[in-house]
């Protein structure tokens, strides 16, 4: 595969391909801005080329149109990152003939949401002509969501001369540094709820990590596969067999699990008292945890120090509730504080819970993946990258 700045592209239509699923709030405004932020470079890139850029993303996952997750505002936030130009929004590129017209270079245009089109999640090769037809070249920047095969990131690859953008390359460059070449010890931090989706990527970091480091809902199923009683914590108990599989080899490869050892415990839904300390053994049989405690901090900041290559996913607490930030905020700052390693910090949630903190230039690299970031490193690549060739 080639990226845009390793050939010409100049004076052409190019649909470029973005992550613009970014976070929002309850009444569906813009929470988080980073991800429009993040492929700013790729589109200044092409604009100073010449080129009329055609942007296509998806928001959220809609069944039908549904106008609360237009992409009017995400138009109007990145207008204010692109001075001199007109961002227009296209209601319905099916229709709009507008597009095929010949333009004055001062526009950059918007598709509306991509997913408001059933076919797109169908990766439907029909469907994928039309978004072709409106442009001489194709550009993937959205890394965040090209472990999809989906229309516009894969079927598209199929209709159009097709390049690799600038953050696509960056999340590329930085991933496979942290997994293929990493100084030593290395360092893996994975949170959030489910160990179901992360069994595989698990494996793969026992194979490459010195501290495998557990956090969230996902190390209480392995808590529970110690047998340690935590009450009414959330738990896959249909994961808990695989969780033993997932302590078994970390011991075969000498590679040290670490879980909580302590636990903030209380109710999800009170924001006022922010629950108590206890060690997760002796969680009350209808308590629930939901932070790490500060025994727990003190263990994983410790090891966050020794750190030459870090790489961390999901956040450690319920971060839903700003009680339970706390050790999701420790693990951030012990991070931003190792300035001798090479960090990549990547998944939606821990996004969230970080992009609005100081001191984010002192992390290598913030990923716009998730769960592409996850299969990245499981596997080495991603269908959106393969279609690229």
């Amino acid at each position: 595969m080639k990226f845009i700045d390793e050939v010409a592209i100049s004076n052409k239509r190019v649909l470029l391909r973005v992550d613009f699923n970014v976070s929002l709030n309850p009444d569906y405004t813009i929470a988080d801005d980073a991800r429009i932020k993040q492929s700013i470079p790729t589109i200044l890139y092409l604009l100073e080329r010449n080129n009329t850029v055609i942007i296509v993303s998806h928001l959220d996952r809609p069944k039908k149109r549904d106008s609360r997750l237009s992409l009017v505002r995400v138009a109007r936030d990145l207008h204010t990152y692109l001075p001199g130009k007109k961002v227009v929004l296209i209601d319905d590129f099916t229709k709009d003939t507008s597009l095929l017209e010949k333009k004055s270079g001062q526009e950059v245009y918007l598709l509306e949401n991509i997913r408001f089109y059933p076919e797109e999640e169908k990766n439907d090769s029909e469907f994928v002509k039309k978004l072709a037809v409106l442009a001489d070249v194709y550009v993937n920047d959205a890394f965040g969501v090209s472990h999809r095969a989906n229309a516009s990131i894969v079927a598209i690859t199929k209709e159009l001369p097709s390049y690799g953008g600038l953050l696509m390359k960056r999340e590329i460059e930085m991933i496979s540094k942290v997994v293929n070449k990493p100084k030593k010890p290395v360092v893996a931090i994975v949170g959030g709820a489910k160990i179901s989706t992360k069994i595989e990527v698990l494996s793969k970091l026992i194979e490459i990590a010195d501290y495998l480091i557990l956090g969230g809902g996902l190390a209480n199923t392995f808590l529970c596969a110690q047998g340690i009683p935590i009450g009414k914590s959330y738990c896959e108990t249909t994961e808990v067999e695989q969780a033993k599989k997932v302590l078994f080899m970390a011991a075969q490869k000498n590679t040290m699990l670490v879980l909580p050892q302590d636990a903030i415990v209380g109710n999800p839904a009170d924001v006022s008292q922010g629950g108590h300390v206890t060690k997760v053994e002796n969680t009350p049989h209808n308590g629930q945890i939901l932070d790490i405690g500060p025994e727990t901090q003190a263990q994983f900041g410790t090891i966050i120090a020794k750190a030459k290559t870090l790489i961390w996913n999901g956040p450690v607490g319920y971060i839903e509730n700003p009680m339970y930030r706390r050790g999701t905020d420790f693990i951030y700052y012990s991070i931003a504080q190792n300035h001798d390693c090479v960090s990549v910090v990547g998944g939606g949630d821990t996004l969230a819970a970080i992009s609005k903190k100081e001191y984010l230039n002192t992390i290598s690299h913030i990923s716009t993946g998730g769960g592409a970031m996850l299969e990245f490193i499981e596997k080495g690549t991603l269908p959106g990258i393969e279609a690229l060739g």
